[in-house]
C-alpha cells in the first residue's frame, strides 16, 4: 500500500501541478489584498457621506465662532484654520480615490499573463511615486504570483510607522498572507497580532483581515480565538462570494487548531464543493496539521477527481 501524495493535476509536470492547485487561492488573495479593492470602479469609502459630515462639522464650528465674535476673534481664527484643514483633507481624499481607481484598473489590465504583469509593473514604476503605499501594494500583488520573496521585499520596504493605521494594516495583512503561503507561521502571527480589524470600515476588508488573522492564529496555537473571530463572518453570504475560498480555508485551519476535526472536515467539504483541486492547499503544503492534511487527502480521493493511478496505489 503506497501513501503517495495526491496528484492534484495529473496531466501536468510536477512543478505545474502545485501552481494549478493553488491558482484560485492566489488570485483571490491578490484581489483581496488590493488597496484598490472596493467594488469595481467605486472607491472603498463612501466619500459623499464623509464630505457631508465634514461640511456639517465645519458649519457648526462657524456658527459657534460667529456667536462668540462679539467677545473675541479667537473662535473665528480657529474655525478658519480648521476649515483650511478640512479642505486639505478633502483634496487628499479625492486624490486617494482617484489613485485607487487607477490602480484597480491597472491590476485588472494585467490579467493572468506574464507579459501583462510586466507591463503593469513598468507602469507602476514610471507613473507612481516611490513612496506611494498603494502602488507598493499593487506591485507586491503582481510580484507574489511569480516570486513571493520579491513581493515581501517590496512590502518590507514600507515604513509602517509613517503610515495611517488602516494603510499599515493593509501592508501587514498582505505580508502575513505571503508568509502563510510560504509556511512561515510565526512571521505571519507577529504581523496579524498588530492588526486592528476595528479600523477597517469596509465589511469585505474586515472579513478578509479576519480570514488571514484566523488562519495565522489557528496554525500557531490559538485555535479557539481563531474560531471565535471567523464565526463572526458567514462565508456563504453573497457579499463575501469573492472571499469564500479563503474564508473556508481559514476555518479549516482554525477548527483543526482548536481540535475540532468535525468542523475542519466541514470546511474542507465546502472547498470540495467549489473545486476538489483546492485541497492542494493542504496536501503536501508546509506546516499543515497532519490530521487536517490526511483528511484533505481522503476527501480528494473520494471526490472522484483523483487520477486512477493514485486511487489504485491507495487501495
Amino acid at each position: 500500500m503506497s501513501d503517495a501524495k495526491p496528484d492534484l493535476a495529473p496531466d501536468a509536470p510536477k512543478k505545474k501541478k502545485k501552481k494549478q492547485s493553488v491558482a484560485s487561492m492566489q488570485r483571490e488573495l491578490r484581489d483581496l489584498a488590493s488597496p484598490a479593492k472596493g467594488g469595481g470602479e467605486k472607491p472603498p469609502v463612501d466619500f459623499k457621506k464623509v464630505f457631508v459630515r465634514i461640511g456639517a462639522a465645519v458649519a457648526v464650528l462657524w456658527v459657534i465662532a460667529i456667536f462668540f465674535v462679539r467677545w473675541t476673534l479667537i473662535p473665528v481664527f480657529a474655525a478658519g484654520a480648521l476649515t483650511v484643514a478640512a479642505v486639505g483633507l478633502g483634496v487628499w481624499l479625492v486624490r486617494y480615490a482617484s489613485r485607487s481607481r487607477e490602480l484597480a484598473a491597472l491590476l485588472r489590465s494585467a490579467g493572468e499573463t506574464e507579459q501583462g504583469r510586466k507591463e503593469a509593473l513598468k507602469k507602476l514604476e514610471t507613473d507612481f511615486k516611490k513612496g506611494d503605499v498603494q502602488a507598493a501594494l499593487a506591485r507586491a500583488q503582481l510580484e507574489m504570483q511569480d516570486d513571493p520573496r520579491k513581493a515581501l521585499a517590496t512590502l518590507e520596504g514600507i515604513d509602517l510607522a509613517k503610515q495611517l493605521g488602516p494603510a499599515a494594516d493593509q501592508v501587514r495583512c498582505t505580508r502575513a498572507t505571503i508568509h502563510l503561503q510560504l509556511g512561515e507561521l510565526q512571521e505571519a502571527r507577529a504581523l496579524v497580532d498588530k492588526m486592528d480589524l476595528g479600523k477597517q470600515q469596509e465589511p469585505k476588508t474586515r472579513a478578509m483581515f479576519a480570514a488571514v488573522a484566523g488562519e495565522a492564529w489557528g496554525r500557531t496555537g490559538q485555535g479557539k480565538k481563531a474560531v471565535e473571530l471567523l464565526e463572526v463572518f458567514n462565508p456563504e453570504e453573497p457579499d463575501y462570494s469573492e472571499m469564500r475560498v479563503q474564508m473556508w480555508r481559514a476555518r479549516a485551519f482554525a477548527y483543526a487548531g482548536a481540535g475540532d476535526m468535525k468542523g475542519a472536515s466541514r470546511a474542507l467539504k465546502k472547498l470540495v464543493e467549489m473545486s476538489p483541486q483546492l485541497l492542494g492547499m493542504f496536501v503536501g503544503a508546509k506546516r499543515v496539521h497532519p490530521i487536517l492534511q490526511q483528511e484533505a487527502k481522503q476527501l480528494f480521493l473520494r471526490s472522484g477527481a483523483a487520477p486512477r493511478k493514485m486511487v489504485r496505489q491507495k487501495l
